[in-house]
């Protein structure tokens, strides 16, 4: 990782943090994943060779660097889909300090109908940090965007365990996942795709 966009992430991270805790108003909350989650997301993508990578949820960019980097590394891309004007605002002129924005495709607008649009097992990895009593209805066209063998991550499952337990039973009872709950940041629940 490069000393600019170290320093970027680090000034995103003193943001998030002094931004959240002025403002209750959770459409102007940044809500960013902690820097361990960050790391954690970069080795996942390289370890999987995850080219075509899918972030629902970009907020102000901060987890979409991480993204990004990662899949620059391997020759991917990330594309990531944010309703909010103003997050979506705040996100992309970030892109822009950076050499990452040529890995990363925005897109402005709703997460439900970018799902229902995309083709059969068009994404290798799938980061979901969003709006979290949609997921559920978001799960039939989840599982079929993901690749056989491609790697579902969702955010907040241990900080918000309560409103992701039916979605974390909906998709470990579902036979074609395998699914782990993992403690580094606010909980990262992951569930990957069998082959067949």
């Amino acid at each position: 990782m490069t000393e600019k966009l170290q320093q970027l992430l680090s000034e995103l991270e003193q943001f998030g943090e002094t931004n959240d805790n002025k403002t209750t108003d959770r459409s102007r909350r940044m809500l960013n994943i902690t820097h361990d989650t960050g790391a954690f997301l970069s080795v996942l993508i390289r370890a999987t060779n995850a080219q075509s990578v899918l972030e629902i949820g970009t907020s102000n960019g901060y987890s979409t660097l991480w993204l990004a980097e990662a899949v620059q590394a391997i020759g991917g891309s990330v594309t990531t889909v944010e309703l909010s004007d103003y997050k979506y605002d705040l996100a992309a002129k970030n892109f822009e300090r950076t050499d990452l924005s040529a890995v990363i495709h925005p897109i402005h607008g709703d997460a439900g109908l970018l799902l229902a649009d995309a083709a059969d097992h068009s994404f290798d990895l799938i980061f979901l940090d969003s709006e979290r009593p949609e997921y559920p209805g978001w799960w039939p066209n989840l599982k079929r965007v993901i690749r056989p063998g491609g790697l579902l991550i969702v955010d907040n499952a241990i900080s918000h365990a309560e409103q992701m337990e039916s979605f974390m039973t909906l998709v470990a009872s579902d036979p074609q996942f395998t699914t782990s709950l993992v403690p580094v940041g606010k909980g990262e629940f992951l569930a990957t795709k069998s082959n067949s």
